[in-house]
């Protein structure tokens, strides 16, 4: 078979670790920058009024999204035609400049109007570079594991989202406590990111010893694939990957949501994220490991459709009653079911691509729900409860986002591998198919 990689049992550790790292340090960016968009804007964007220089602050964030898709489709594709390994590096490497260069970008008061250009330069960057992350990280994990673990593998992309956020949140608490108001304008956000950026060496040098799972038959051209028969992977992955990232950015929301709108105590409204990440922590791998026992749809379908059912609930409990037993119960409840259904959706959009587009299809569809998704979920809900009055407006528009998704998992065909239970499946579907 050419010169295709030997089978494993298992994926060494520190592959797994280089591999994640990319997705770990994007989400501690993307939680930090929040945390300290305040504080930002006053560095590089002066304003006579605070909630002018936060705004600027908050759109620069936002620029970071619109360059997702280009990215996911520049190195996306590159994963696809030189491989997994270079495009991996090429990613993290400009993670490491756009994260490093944020924090070590001198404030306006020094450097004028050069300041916000070098931010917004360093944001767009970042989106790039994150847009043509997820693509080949994610198709060397399932094709470096083995088979009947693709899932449980897989999983680790998110599971390291989990662990960055309670890491951020961990960072952001004790900057916060160690230092003044003051040092927090001047240096404290900056200690925050440069902590961020010390995995970058690390995750470089392992991922450039990697080896390519991307392999062809020596000699042999790499065939060309048609398209047309993926459109419908490529629209189902966007409905499955836009309502679970809708969800994902209301479940951080969620500290705001309690300060702003439910008035709640701020030692009391951090403590969500703090459950957000421990949830996360704690059950992505389950839901990987399920996911290969029992397929993909399955898993996706039954703690999808008991969140459909749980979101306005939880909502009405928690704005009713306002306590912290209650926002954490609430919040702990939506974010299991959440993570238990979102991991099989990412498994299932990795494996529905063929190895020769795999890297530039899962790119260019996370880039694209995140980009439309990530970037508008917590503006659109802030306005809605802003227009509306209504502390529940965030719970319709997850239900809305949810039941999007539960047609596309209804939608979905099975792709694990293996197992009588997934087989089953698989025949009931062919049969409701020739009906």
């Amino acid at each position: 078979m050419g010169n295709a990689p030997p089978i494993r049992s298992s994926i060494p550790a520190r592959y797994v670790a280089a591999v994640v790292a990319g997705n770990a340090l994007e989400f501690y960016d993307f939680l930090t920058y929040a945390f300290f968009a305040v504080y930002i804007g006053r560095a590089f964007f002066p304003s006579s009024t605070p909630a002018g220089s936060l705004l600027a602050s908050l759109a620069t964030f936002g620029v970071g999204f619109v360059t997702r898709p280009i990215g996911s489709i520049v190195i996306g594709r590159m994963g696809d035609r030189v491989g997994r390994k270079p495009a991996m590096v090429l990613t993290f490497a400009l993670m490491g400049v756009a994260i490093t260069g944020l924090a070590l970008t001198p404030p306006h008061s020094m450097i004028g109007v050069a300041a916000p250009i070098l931010v917004i330069f360093f944001r767009m960057l970042q989106g790039f570079a994150l847009g043509g992350e997820v693509g080949p990280t994610t198709a060397f994990l399932m094709e470096a594991a083995p088979p009947e673990r693709r899932g449980f593998y897989t999983a680790f992309q998110s599971w390291t989202q989990h662990l960055a956020v309670l890491i951020s949140g961990l960072v952001g608490y004790a900057l916060a406590n160690i230092l003044n108001e003051r040092q927090l304008q001047d240096y404290g956000w900056r200690i925050a990111f440069l902590i961020g950026s010390v995995i970058v060496p690390f995750g470089l040098l392992v991922r450039r010893s990697l080896p390519e799972t991307l392999h062809t038959a020596s000699g042999k051209k790499r065939e060309r694939v048609s398209l047309r028969p993926y459109i419908s992977v490529a629209v189902i992955g966007v409905m499955l990957l836009g309502s679970g990232t809708i969800g994902t950015y209301i479940s951080t929301y969620m500290t705001t949501y309690a300060i702003a709108t439910l008035h709640m105590p701020v030692k009391i409204a951090f403590a969500p994220t703090v459950i957000v990440g421990l949830c996360g922590v704690v059950f992505d791998l389950i839901s990987g490991a399920l996911s290969d026992r029992f397929g993909r749809k399955l898993v996706m379908l039954v703690p999808g459709g008991f969140l459909l059912l749980c979101i306005f609930p939880a909502f009405q409990l928690i704005s009713r009653y306002r306590t912290m037993s209650v926002l954490l119960s609430a919040t702990a409840v939506l974010t299991i079911l959440l993570d238990l259904s979102v991991i099989p959706m990412v498994i299932w959009v990795t494996e529905s691509f063929p190895a020769s587009i795999r890297s530039g299809g899962v790119a260019m569809v996370y880039a694209f729900a995140i980009a439309t998704f990530g970037g508008t979920t917590q503006y659109a809900v802030t306005w809605l409860i802003k227009v509306t009055g209504n502390p529940l407006a965030p719970a319709w528009y997850w239900t809305g986002a949810a039941m999007v998704g539960f047609a596309a998992m209804l939608a979905a065909r099975e792709s694990a591998p293996g197992n009588a239970l997934i087989a089953a499946t698989a025949m009931v579907q062919n049969l409701d198919d020739s009906a």
